[in-house]
């Protein structure tokens, strides 16, 4: 028999050798959870070891590379890489579940970070001169080993806005996947390795507690870059703070979503914020996860907003008429709809809605039909929780500074959005809201991907960039007569 699993499976990379373990779990398609896609290798603390080694040996001359040199690299490995992304597009929608329009999406953004911080390094790497009596400059230089490790729900864009920059900018990284989702992170990695020296990319999968405890604990690894749980997050800084390692995270998220009763909620708009919740499933950190609305258009917005949510196809995302693909995994498909269940039994009114392609097979994967939420309050666990699925609650609000204390009642404080015609009013309102960024009329991401602005409280640990994420992989340092 011959094996249709993708070459990276069930093996990892360590200083350009790609080596097979026995040791192996399944990874299944969550539209179908008895097709198996591939397996991922479960590797040893000392295979991790292995790795950084690797990454700290290889980091001695990659550091110090010419920048030219560095950024026609990634730009050969990216017009590569774009040659075979149709050919990866099916393998990603059947081991994450998204729709092939979102999949191809995906992979596409993934070859547009490469081009875009390639051409970005050439200026950003120039010394800065300040100006004063004194000659003082500003220079950058790599930090060294970089640890990464990225999550199920977008795998691939988390995975390369990590990755990319940190290479660029002169480190050695070793690449943690999510477990059920490693093969087309690991598929397209493999395409951008061979473009760089040995060790300057390595992948290594399996236990993310292991590998992660591995990688905290270890001073070569001088950068730790993690997307992921807010718990999980705090877990890995408790560990690192040993190594005063620099870390940089994205984590949980609660996006409010604010509607006044100015805002023109037309069929554009409401779709839009229909995106904004059922992207992917509702598995995105920065999905909206709460909806405010002004007393006087409550009704109309739940109204519109529930015949949007029924115009949705869900199935399996290989078919092209699907709009909304199933959940990932067994965990998350349990635990929303426990919590759709545990809010029923509360007093909350569940609207859900939307066509089931194929109603037959809908017990073979981790399906669900989207829901709208009313009868809820600000302490209803559905409410404060990050949902992670097709479950929105919508609120109704009074005043401004009443939506603004609702919006930022939460610990979460990753993304937020204002509707209203007036954008005076917006800006003021976004100037209140605990968010590290805000969108107007839309709930979205930023489409220059050279912008990245982290979370705040319990969303996140970074700063602000400009510079496709290299900043955070590079030191700055000064140099004065």
């Amino acid at each position: 028999m011959i094996s249709t699993y993708p070459f990276v499976s069930g093996k990892y990379l360590v200083n350009g050798e790609w080596i097979e373990l026995s040791e192996k779990v399944d990874v299944v398609n969550p539209a179908n959870t008895s097709e198996v896609v591939g397996q991922v290798a479960k590797c040893s603390e000392e295979i991790v070891n292995g790795a950084i080694e690797a990454a700290e040996n290889a980091f001695e001359t990659w550091s110090r590379s010419d920048i030219g040199e560095r950024a026609n690299r990634m730009n050969t490995a990216a017009e590569e890489l774009s040659k075979v992304i149709e050919e990866n597009v099916t393998v990603f929608v059947r081991e994450n579940g998204k729709t092939l329009v979102e999949a191809k999406k995906d992979l596409l953004r993934c070859v547009e970070v490469m081009k875009g911080c390639a051409a970005e390094l050439l200026d950003w790497w120039k010394p800065e001169v300040l100006p004063g009596k004194q000659k003082v400059q500003i220079r950058r230089r790599a930090r060294g080993v970089t640890a990464i490790i990225t999550p199920w729900n977008s795998p691939m864009i988390l995975t390369f806005k990590r990755v990319i920059p940190a290479v660029l900018a002169g480190n050695a990284v070793v690449v943690k996947p999510a477990t059920n989702c490693p093969l087309t992170i690991m598929t397209c990695l493999k395409v951008v390795a061979e473009h760089f020296p040995p060790g300057v990319i390595n992948i290594v999968s399996g236990s993310g507690k292991a590998i992660g405890d591995t990688l905290c604990s270890d001073s070569r690894v001088r950068t730790l870059a993690f997307v992921g749980s807010t718990e999980t997050g705090k877990d890995i800084m408790q560990k690192s703070a040993g190594n005063l390692q620099k870390v940089y995270m994205e984590l949980g998220g609660n996006d409010p979503a604010i509607i006044l009763e100015d805002a023109n909620m037309d069929e554009a708009a409401i779709k839009r914020l229909r995106m904004g919740i059922l992207r992917a499933a509702g598995q995105v950190c920065s999905a909206v996860k709460r909806v405010y609305v002004q007393e006087s258009r409550y009704d109309e917005v739940v109204e519109k907003l529930t015949k949007e949510f029924s115009r949705m196809v869900i199935g399996d995302g290989i078919q092209p008429d699907v709009t909304m693909g199933p959940l990932n995994n067994k965990a998350q498909y349990d635990f929303v709809n426990g919590l759709i269940e545990r809010t029923a039994k509360s007093g909350g009114n569940i609207i859900t809605t939307g066509i089931q392609l194929n109603p037959e097979t809908w017990d073979k994967g981790y399906y669900m039909l989207p829901s709208i939420i009313t009868g809820v309050d600000q302490q209803s666990e559905l409410v404060r929780v990050e949902q992670f699925g097709p479950i929105i609650p919508i609120l109704p609000f009074n005043d401004i500074d009443e939506a603004v204390k609702l919006a930022n009642d939460s610990e979460f404080a990753l993304r937020a959005s204002v509707w209203t015609e007036n954008e005076d009013i917006a800006v003021e309102m976004a100037d209140r809201l605990e968010a590290g960024a805000v969108f107007h009329n839309n709930h979205t991401v930023f489409s220059d991907l050279a912008l990245d602005f982290p979370g705040l409280k319990e969303s996140g640990v970074s700063r602000e960039t400009r510079h496709c994420g290299l900043e955070f992989f590079a030191d700055s340092y000064g140099f004065a007569d």
